[in-house]
């Protein structure tokens, strides 16, 4: 098993979902973050002041699936996520020793 977690711009969210669930994922979890990198923030003026913002908002989205599914679900959010400029986002891929689903008690792959 494994714990994709993927960082991506908030208005892609729907079409990584779709591109998700078409590849046979079931299931994430999403946080709002703020974070910078190559992207470098901007200037925002307001009232007549000028800020800059450093830190952009974007979504992060974790992910666990089994080693089966790693390949395509990374495949699903990079065709999905991407739009060729900068700040696309990106995919880091965490090994996960165990799951277990609360409810059940099931562990591993089916607690998936």
């Amino acid at each position: 098993m494994k714990l994709v977690t993927a960082i991506i711009k908030p208005f892609r969210l729907d079409d990584v979902k779709t591109a998700l669930q078409n590849a046979g994922v079931e299931g994430m979890t999403l946080a709002e973050i703020k974070g910078f990198g190559r992207q470098k923030g901007h200037t925002e003026i307001y009232r007549g002041n000028e800020y800059r913002v450093d830190f952009l908002p974007k979504l992060i989205l974790f992910i666990a699936v089994t080693d089966d599914k790693l390949d395509v679900a990374i495949e699903a959010v990079c065709s999905a996520a991407r739009t060729g400029k900068i700040g696309d986002g990106k995919i880091f891929v965490i090994p996960m020793e165990s799951a277990t689903r609360i409810r059940t008690s099931e562990n591993g792959d089916v607690a998936l």
